[in-house]
C-alpha cells in the first residue's frame, strides 16, 4: 500500500480509500465487517461514509452505514489507527428524512449534523468532514449548463463565510480534524480557499469528486487547483458504477449489481459511454489487463489524486480492486487511453 500526503497537513493517507455506501443496503453488517477486516489487513485504514448513506437514500435506512462503522469501532477498538471521513448532506438530494430535506450549511445545521455523525460512529471526532454537495445550485451530479441566473439568485443560500466559520469552530472544539468539499466546482473551491486565507479560517484539504475514464472533467480547472493549492482529489466512482469493471458489457445485467437493482444509477449507460467503455475494454485485453485494472491504475497515476475511493459488495471485488493498484501503466498504454479519450471525451460528466 502506497501513502500520499493529505495536502499540507503532514498526514499521509493510503492511496486507496474504502467507500462504504453499500453498507446497510446491499451489504449486511456481517458482510461489512468482513470488508473492513480485509481492508485493514491490506493496510487500508481510510474509510469514507456520510450521514446520507446507504445509497439509494431511504428514510428507513438513513444513517445505517455510520451505525455499522460505529458498531465495528465499538467492538474492535483501534479508533486512533483509522482515518474516517464523513459528510453533511446538502439540501434536497439527500431526501426529506434529513432535516426535512432542507438542510443548510449554517452553524446550526452543521452542529446538528455532526452530533448525529459522531453518535452513529460512536467516536469523539471525525478525521475529515466534507460538505457532500454545494448548497447553492450549480453543476454537480452530472448537471450540464449553469442555468437561469435569476433562479440562482432567488435561492436561500448560506454565505460561504458562515459555513467555513462553523466548520472551523468544530475543528477548534476537536470534533473535526480536517475539512473537505465534495461535488464542488473550481469557483467554489477557490472561494473557500480565499476565505480561509483572508479570515484565518481552516483550509480545505481535499475535494471528493467523480473521476474515471468516462468522466475526466476534474482535469479541466480542478487539477490546476490541486497543483497550485495542494488540495488533492478523493476520486469517487472510479469504476463508473461498475461499468468500467466490464460486467455490463454487451447489455449484461448481473442480478445483484447496483445498476440492475436501482434505476436511478443511469449516469454511465448512454450510448457514448457504452462505446467508450468497449474501447477501453479492448485496450485492456490487448495488453493482458482486466478493464478494472486499466481503469484503477489510470487514476492512481494522476498527480492530483490523493486517494481513490473504491467500493465493493463482496470480498472478491474488493481484492481485485486493491490488487489493481499494484499495476503501473506504460507510456504506450497511457497514449492509447488518450487516443480513445480524444474520440469520445467525458461521455458521462
Amino acid at each position: 500500500m502506497q501513502f500520499k500526503p493529505l495536502s499540507h497537513t503532514g498526514i499521509l493517507v493510503p492511496e486507496i480509500c474504502l467507500g462504504t455506501m453499500t453498507f446497510g443496503e446491499q451489504n449486511t453488517q456481517a458482510e461489512a465487517f468482513e470488508q473492513l477486516e480485509y481492508a485493514l489487513d491490506r493496510g487500508l485504514n481510510f474509510w469514507d461514509t456520510a450521514e446520507m448513506y446507504p445509497v439509494p437514500p431511504k428514510p428507513e435506512t438513513q444513517g445505517a452505514t455510520e451505525v455499522i462503522l460505529g458498531n465495528w469501532i465499538q467492538q474492535r477498538g483501534g479508533r486512533d489507527k483509522l482515518f474516517i471521513a464523513s459528510k453533511i448532506a446538502g439540501p434536497s438530494q439527500g431526501g426529506s428524512q434529513i432535516r426535512g430535506g432542507q438542510t443548510r450549511f449554517n452553524k446550526a445545521d452543521i452542529e446538528s449534523a455532526l452530533d448525529g455523525n459522531l453518535k452513529r460512529l460512536q467516536t469523539d471526532y471525525i478525521d475529515l468532514y466534507q460538505l457532500h454537495w454545494p448548497q447553492r445550485p450549480t453543476n454537480f451530479f452530472g448537471k450540464l449548463g449553469y442555468g437561469n441566473q435569476e433562479a440562482q439568485a432567488a435561492q436561500d443560500i448560506t454565505d460561504l463565510e458562515e459555513t467555513l466559520s462553523a466548520l472551523s469552530d468544530e475543528v477548534k472544539k476537536g470534533r473535526i480534524r480536517y475539512i473537505g468539499l465534495s461535488n464542488e466546482t473550481p469557483w467554489g473551491t477557490l472561494k473557500f480557499l480565499h476565505l480561509a486565507e483572508q479570515l484565518g479560517l481552516e483550509k480545505v484539504v481535499t475535494v471528493q469528486n467523480p473521476y474515471n475514464l468516462l468522466n475526466r472533467t476534474y482535469e479541466v480547472g480542478m487539477s490546476e487547483i490541486a497543483h497550485y493549492e495542494g488540495v488533492g482529489l478523493l476520486a469517487y466512482s472510479p469504476l463508473a458504477f461498475g461499468y468500467l469493471s466490464g460486467k455490463f458489457r454487451n447489455g449484461a445485467r448481473p442480478a445483484n449489481a447496483r445498476v440492475t437493482l436501482y434505476s436511478r444509477f443511469s449516469r454511465y449507460s448512454n450510448p457514448e459511454s457504452e462505446w467508450a467503455t468497449e474501447q477501453y475494454a479492448l485496450l485492456a485485453e490487448k495488453h493482458g489487463l482486466s478493464l478494472t485494472q486499466l481503469a484503477l491504475a489510470f487514476i492512481k497515476q494522476q498527480f492530483f489524486v490523493t486517494s481513490t475511493i473504491i467500493g465493493a459488495t463482496n470480498l472478491d471485488q474488493l481484492k481485485e480492486n486493491i490488487d489493481a493498484f499494484d499495476i503501473d501503466l506504460s507510456e504506450e498504454i497511457l497514449q492509447e487511453i488518450e487516443a480513445i479519450h480524444k474520440q469520445q471525451p467525458n461521455p458521462a460528466p
